[in-house]
């Protein structure tokens, strides 16, 4: 018989729908999200202890929240846990469990301001669900369970996400589907893995550190968060919104500090939005351009663009980028 491993193993509850219930057992859309506390929803795993070990289990409810809220206060909660248990020398790895709505988006904010030292050595695991805890057929427990055998792989750090038995980079991680368990992928970059019975197939490296800001993200109480909004190109739009957006911009309680711009193709911006973007600019509101396509990234056509753009990043993804910046 082999010898019970040491160490712990940390799960910290978001709620969201892994979390859901609804009256009716099958129903998987109408369901309430964060109904269910985190301690209760691993007691629901049976086989979470075998899996283990002999790992202790911790667990702290962190928030409990539909995804589609997820906000500042609730990263910040999120990233002094996280902090604090990457530095226990006990701690082997941590699972978070979370919404899918914004999952991609608590995942890349994580990688991007995490201590390196941390996640150079410990993985930090967000998992999730399609269906509520109290579906006839839940996907939670098996996340649950893939979560931890990630978690347990030897060699695994960074922050990683996975969902459906799929490993996905925190860079990468993306939600493209409205219902399917299997809900996410990586794009072009492709999944880190899969999990087969307990096992992770490894396919790509783990996710590399980012050398950002890091260490030197500690927001305070009351901290306020650098308002950076999001606007769209499509066929037929103006710069009205943007125009809008920046109406008193220097005079409000919390001034917009910068509009990520989601372009046509390789980051094509209608003429009058285009404008208004610079006025933006004038005024000394960062403008950052990407693409609303789900692959490839912006491509630069020359040097001197005026409007900065954001590679690969997704709009979501390239506003957090942004927010990050102008904390720095």
């Amino acid at each position: 018989m082999s010898a019970k491993k040491q160490g712990k193993v940390v799960f910290l509850g978001t709620g969201g729908t892994i979390a859901g219930t609804a009256s009716d057992a099958s129903d998987n859309v109408g369901y309430s999200a964060a109904q269910v506390a985190v301690d209760q929803l691993l007691a629901s795993v049976p086989r979470l202890k075998s899996q283990l070990d002999g790992r202790v289990l911790v667990s702290e409810q962190v928030a409990q929240v539909d995804s589609k809220d997820m906000g500042f206060v609730e990263w910040a909660a999120l990233h002094a846990r996280i902090q604090d248990h990457l530095a226990d020398r006990d701690v082997v790895g941590i699972v978070v469990t979370h919404g899918t709505d914004t999952l991609e988006e608590t995942a890349f904010f994580l990688s991007r301001t995490l201590s390196t030292v941390g996640l150079s050595e410990k993985p930090v695991v967000l998992t999730c669900a399609m269906r509520p805890a109290s579906s006839m057929t839940p996907d939670g427990p098996q996340n649950l369970l893939d979560a931890v055998a990630l978690v347990l792989t030897p060699g695994a750090h960074g922050v990683m996400a996975v969902c459906a038995g799929t490993v996905h980079d925190a860079a990468h991680v993306r939600k493209v589907h409205t219902y399917k368990l299997d809900a996410f992928d990586s794009g072009e970059a492709g999944p880190l893995g899969f999990v087969e019975e307990g096992l992770v197939r490894q396919l790509h490296p783990w996710p590399g550190v980012h050398q950002g800001l890091t260490l030197q993200f500690e927001p305070k109480a009351g901290h306020v968060w650098p308002r950076v909004d999001v606007v769209m190109n499509y066929a037929g739009a103006s710069g009205a919104m943007v125009r809008a957006l920046c109406a008193d911009a220097s005079t409000e309680a919390h001034p917009l500090r910068g509009i990520v711009v989601a372009g046509t193709g390789n980051g094509t911006i209608q003429a009058d939005l285009e404008s208004a973007l610079r006025e933006a600019q004038e005024l000394g509101i960062r403008v950052v351009r990407c693409s609303r396509c789900a692959n490839g990234a912006v491509i630069a056509a020359s040097a001197s663009d005026a409007l900065p753009h954001a590679g690969a990043l997704s709009p979501v993804k390239a506003r957090i980028a942004l927010i990050l910046e102008l904390m720095g």
